[in-house]
C-alpha cells in the first residue's frame, strides 16, 4: 500500500525530531553529570544518539524510509528511489523536525527554546571528518539497503556511534542536525557560521560515497 506523502513528512519530521532531541538533550545531560569529564560526556551522548537513532529506523522505515537526513534523500532521488519533488519536501520536513527537537531539548532542561551555539567547530580536519563520516554512513545504508536490509538499523546505529570517536568532528553527518544544533549553546552545539562547510563536506561525502557504492556493486564481466 502506496503511503501518503504527507504521513510520510511526518514521519520524517518527527523521527528528525527526535533524532535531534536525543543528541542534543543527550549532550546535556552528559555534560551536567559528568562532573567535567569530557570523554565521560561523549560517551554518554554516544551512546543515548546510537540507541535512538536505531530505534527511529525501527519505527519510522515502513513509512517514509526513516531517511532523517538530507544527504540520505537527496541520493534517494539520484538512485531513482523518489522523485526530486519529494526529496526536497522530506529535506524541509527533516529540517523543521530538527529545529522542533532541538528547540524541546533545550526546554526540558529549562533553557532557552533557542540559544545560537559559541561551540566553534572549524578547519580541515573538522571538514575532512564531516566528509569521512557521511561517505562511511552512505556506503553502509547502501551496502546494508541492497545485501542485509535487516540489519540497516543496527548498522546504522553502530556506524554513528564509532564515527563520534574516530572523527574529529564528532559525526554529525546529517545537514539537517547540523542546523538544528546551532540553535542550542550546549555540549552538542556547533557555531552557525560553521555550519555551511559542514553541509557542503557532508553533501560532498555522501555523492563520492554513492558513487563509489555503485562502482562497487554493479556487475561487470572480469574475471
Amino acid at each position: 500500500m502506496k503511503i501518503s506523502l504527507s504521513r510520510r513528512l511526518a514521519s520524517e519530521f518527527l523521527g528528525t525530531a527526535f533524532l535531534v532531541a536525543a543528541v542534543v538533550g543527550s549532550g546535556i545531560m552528559a555534560e551536567r553529570l559528568a562532573g567535567g569529564n569530557v570523554a565521560l560526556a561523549l560517551l554518554a551522548n554516544t551512546i543515548a544518539t546510537a540507541a535512538a537513532l536505531a530505534t527511529l529506523i525501527l519505527t519510522f522505515r515502513p513509512i517514509s524510509g526513516a531517511h532523517l537526513n538530507p544527504v540520505v534523500s537527496m541520493i534517494e532521488a539520484f538512485i531513482g528511489g523518489i522523485t526530486r519533488r519529494e526529496a526536497s519536501v522530506y529535506a524541509i520536513a527533516q529540517v523543521s523536525g530538527g529545529v522542533f527537537g532541538a528547540a524541546c531539548a533545550n526546554a526540558m532542561f529549562a533553557l532557552p527554546v533557542f540559544s545560537l551555539s559559541h561551540h566553534a567547530r572549524s578547519g580541515a580536519p573538522q571538514w575532512l571528518s564531516e566528509f569521512v563520516a557521511t561517505f562511511g554512513l552512505i556506503l553502509a545504508i547502501q551496502g546494508c539497503s541492497r545485501f542485509e536490509p535487516k540489519w540497516l538499523p543496527v548498522a546504522v546505529a553502530c556506524y554513528i556511534a564509532a564515527a563520534y570517536w574516530f572523527t574529529a568532528s564528532t559525526s554529525f553527518a546529517n545537514p539537517a542536525v547540523t542546523i538544528a544544533r546551532c540553535l542550542s549553546d550546549t555540549f552538542a552545539g556547533i557555531r552557525p557560521a560553521d555550519v555551511l562547510a559542514f553541509i557542503a563536506a557532508q553533501v560532498g561525502g555522501g555523492f563520492s560515497a554513492i558513487l563509489v557504492s555503485e562502482w562497487l556493486t554493479t556487475k561487470s564481466s572480469d574475471a
